[in-house]
């Protein structure tokens, strides 16, 4: 298992990395984006290529971002139905749905999109648009983002099962709206158990 965790740390520091650079696309989608509307305001003018790009930086945030944002352990979740759940349950679902529904629809989408992309590239494909930029960048994102994703899930998967078995603590057991308020009752509680044992 021990292994295995070397794994997870690898595949955590890889997405770790990735996600910090990519947090600077959001900064140049801004900026072109920026510029686009200012130029078309004050020239009357624009650029397809431009405003294609916008779409290729947002398209990489959102493609590369994915297994970051899994990481962090911000991704949405339903918790209506399992936030009163115990946590070994909880971590139960998570197993399930990481194998059964998560890997399988990467797998899916990294099976397809291989060759979306090839076939992209081999015609050098260009954008309908006049002036747009070649289409095969973009595409690629799409295989690329669910090869980081998948590998991000693996990566969580090997952490649940050491959590289950007690070889690590939960790095996300306090994080979010639940995690906080468990912490605070967990704080609370802690503090009125030193104040019973200080009475005399």
């Amino acid at each position: 298992m021990q292994n295995l965790l070397k794994l997870s740390g690898a595949i955590d520091a890889v997405n770790q990395r990735i996600g910090s650079l990519i947090k600077w696309l959001i900064l140049a989608a801004v900026l072109v984006s920026t510029a686009n509307a200012l130029i078309r305001k004050l020239f009357n003018t624009s650029s397809n290529a431009w405003l294609e790009l916008q779409w290729y930086l947002f398209g990489a945030v959102f493609m590369l971002g994915a297994a970051y944002t899994f990481l962090k352990n911000e991704h949405i979740r339903i918790d209506i139905v399992t936030g009163g759940m115990r946590k070994p349950i909880r971590d139960g679902i998570d197993i399930f749905g990481h194998i059964f529904f998560l890997m399988p629809f990467c797998w899916i989408m990294i099976y397809h999109g291989w060759p979306f992309f090839m076939r992209s590239l081999e015609l050098n494909e260009s954008s309908m648009n006049a002036g747009g930029l070649v289409q095969w960048p973009a595409k690629f994102l799409v295989p690329a983002g669910f090869v980081l994703l998948i590998a991000q899930a693996f990566s969580e998967l090997i952490k649940r099962i050491a959590i289950m078995k007690g070889l690590i603590e939960d790095p996300h057991a306090h994080v979010g709206h639940h995690g906080a308020a468990e912490a605070e009752a967990e704080r609370l509680l802690q503090q009125v158990q030193a104040e019973t044992l200080q009475r005399p």
